[in-house]
């Protein structure tokens, strides 16, 4: 068994995060192994972040606006956001930025395997996949299992004992011929959409007068069928936004858990869960970028300061009932 000081059980945003930062600062000549089932290639998704100053991977950012729009039939309105900022990182933007370092440092390997368990033992934790074991003093866990993720009932009150929802959407990078968007405004909510007794909106990320990411979002239980997202996204389109003439050239689509079912920090006596994993998904919203980079400051943080990644701040004790 391949002996490190670090494993990744995940290489995603947290995972990738934190052996960035750890190679960056005092651990530049630890050992560590990067585990996961993809080999970040290609643009898989979007993160997108409020701040008013220099955050780490900052260089990654591809977009950044001063402004947001929220719209309904009845309302309208332009805010400005000064002095905070509306900012965009594409997900390949920001695994090659990392990746380049990574890569280059003999002391790091990546391995696409996928995780089929943890086990510890006193001093060092053991990760299992399908074709070999690996031992760490340290194992940071980033994977979102679904099948953690559900309906536990409580027998007394006979109903969920928590909140589950999820954020689904499809989005659709378009090009149109006529100038159509501001592209210093973002749109956070447009709700001239039906929303059949759900929480629904369009989201739109402008890029130029002539270029958005334009997504059809919901807040729901349950997941449509392909083409509703496609009837959707074309009807606003055409009918609100009056384009007649648009090309696609690029599409992202996900699902984020929204729900305000703990996730504990601690996975062992040598493993933390990191990432969606570790609750560092915002219940409220999804987003999750700025909060993993804070988180992963804290683990290094604590590394340094005590030994071990596990002394970091809990979430408030009032955050869990506002942020449901």
């Amino acid at each position: 068994m391949e002996e490190y000081d670090f494993i990744m059980a995940g290489g995603g945003l947290a995972g990738l995060s934190l052996a960035h930062q750890l190679v960056n600062g005092t651990f530049a000549n630890s050992r560590i192994l990067i585990l996961d089932i993809d080999s970040k290639g290609e643009n898989d998704r979007t993160w997108c972040f409020w701040a008013a100053d220099t955050v780490p991977f900052d260089a990654a950012v591809s977009h950044r606006w001063r402004s947001v729009a929220f719209r309904s039939d009845a309302f309208s309105k332009v805010f400005a956001i000064d002095p905070y900022e509306y900012r965009m990182v594409r997900g390949i933007d920001f695994y090659n930025l990392v990746l380049d370092d990574l890569e280059s440092r003999s002391n790091i390997e990546f391995r696409t395997e996928r995780v089929t368990a943890i086990k510890e033992n006193d001093d060092h934790a053991e990760v299992v996949t399908e074709s070999a074991t690996y031992v760490a003093t340290w194992v940071f866990d980033s994977r979102f299992l679904p099948e953690e993720y559900g309906m536990p009932v409580d027998e007394e009150a006979g109903s969920a004992s928590h909140h589950y929802l999820m954020q689904h959407f499809l989005g659709w990078e378009i090009e149109t011929e006529q100038p159509s968007f501001d592209p210093e405004t973002v749109t956070l909510f447009d709700f001239r959409t039906p929303q059949e007794n759900e929480m629904r909106f369009m989201y739109t990320l402008p890029f130029s007068e002539r270029r958005a990411l334009v997504e059809f979002t919901l807040f729901s239980a349950n997941l449509l069928t392909d083409e509703e997202y496609v009837v959707a996204l074309e009807r606003y389109l055409n009918e609100v936004l009056s384009l007649k003439s648009y090309r696609v050239v690029d599409r992202e689509k996900g699902v984020i858990p929204m729900t305000d079912q703990p996730f504990p920090r601690r996975g062992g006596r040598r493993v933390l869960n990191t990432g969606t994993r570790g609750g560092r998904v915002k219940p409220s919203t999804g987003y999750a970028f700025h909060r993993i980079q804070r988180d992963t400051l804290a683990i290094v943080r604590s590394l340094n300061q005590a030994g071990h990644p596990f002394r970091i701040q809990r979430t408030p004790r009032g955050f869990p009932t506002l942020d449901p």
